[in-house]
């Protein structure tokens, strides 16, 4: 079996800089992605518009062109795809990896990594590899929240699109920009929205055009709002809401991107005093997602008390010997620190330490 240079987990934006990165320094890579192409804006609501401009999404040194300020969705997978087409870069789609071991061989550390991985459709592969860069993002992997009936069919981590839910009463669970473009979006298309947060007010690091939207349609009542309330059970057709006396501090101080929004103070709303129940035709649970830990730990990353993977700030690499992390992998519970803009240029600093060792 043939062994590669570099493998890449995930072809976000991260792992596409670090594959250029690779391809530039005539290393030999393969990236694998367990979806399609920058999965994680894939999965972004069709209608998205993206919080910074197109400059400071663009890798590879070439130009993001939007005729917009804030670039949409649909134009950043357009962006990407190019991306991949001018750097002609190897990519396997729908191979999701499964293990990540290490092997004795010619590697870092006298090692070489075996990496597992199997498709959609059941096919097993198996690569080797002398280094490995963890690009994996977060987004594939919602935070659960636990309760009873989070696994019924009109429950949903992710939004998408407002028209299914016409004249339907929907019970939003989250204070940050999911969840308020969600709530607004819906309430305009004639569903009866229900804003559910933990806090007693939503998160700062609302997007500075969406948040008097989202505090106005509160305040006149057109979306209903629960503060410092947590879920405490779904049912088919409804849900439970009781108090929440206090916001896990593991949450506290999540930066906020430098745009402003940081300086706004909400009023402080007064939750329930008692458990209520509210009911609901579909639920959205958009509580935030976190980078894939488990296969971390199998690999042999140890983890901090913000759940983020141990690395060296400058290289990126682990406690493991040749196996990086890069993006938003690296952000544990902290997923407010790496954005597209910054994760960008960290294949690019890793793919430098790796061929420095030639």
């Amino acid at each position: 079996m043939s062994v590669r240079d570099v493998i890449i987990v995930g072809a976000g934006p991260s792992g596409l800089s670090a594959a250029i990165a690779c391809k530039q320094r005539g290393l030999d890579y393969q990236v694998l992605e367990q979806g399609v192409l920058v999965n994680s804006i894939y999965r972004f609501p069709p209608q998205m518009v993206f919080f910074t401009t197109p400059e400071l999404l663009e890798i590879g040194g070439l130009p993001f062109m939007s005729p917009y300020d804030k670039p949409t969705r649909g134009e950043a997978l357009n962006y990407y795809r190019k991306v991949v087409d001018a750097y002609d870069l190897q990519i396997c789609c729908d191979e999701q990896v499964l293990s990540i071991e290490r092997e004795p061989g010619p590697g870092a550390d006298g090692h070489l990594f075996a990496v597992e991985t199997r498709s959609s459709k059941g096919i097993r592969r198996a690569r080797l590899a002398r280094h490995v860069i963890l690009a994996v993002g977060y987004y594939d992997h919602p935070v659960m929240i636990g309760v009873p009936g989070e696994d019924l069919p009109h429950v949903r981590h992710y939004y998408t699109e407002p028209h299914p839910h016409y004249r339907q009463r929907v019970v939003v669970v989250g204070g940050g920009n999911s969840a308020a473009e969600a709530s607004l979006e819906m309430y305009r298309a004639g569903a009866r929205v229900t804003l559910v947060h933990r806090a007693p007010t939503l998160k700062p690091s609302i997007k500075y055009w969406v948040r008097p939207d989202i505090e106005n349609r509160i305040k006149e009542g057109s979306i209903a709002a629960q503060f410092s309330a947590v879920i405490k059970e779904i049912r088919p057709t409804s849900v439970v809401v009781a108090p929440c006396r206090a916001v896990p501090s593991i949450e506290a101080d999540v930066p906020v991107p430098p745009d402003g929004s940081a300086g706004y103070v909400a009023p402080t709303r007064v939750g329930p005093s008692s458990e209520q129940e509210i009911p609901a035709d579909a639920v959205y649970l958009l509580t935030g997602y976190r980078a894939d830990t488990e296969l971390m730990a199998r690999a042999g990353i140890e983890l901090t008390a913000r759940h983020g993977p141990v690395h060296d700030r400058e290289t990126f690499e682990t406690n493991v010997p040749g196996l990086f992390v890069a993006g938003g992998a690296i952000a544990g519970v902290d997923t407010g620190t790496i954005f597209i803009e910054n994760g960008r240029f960290h294949g690019e600093k890793i793919v430098e330490v790796i061929a420095r060792r030639g």
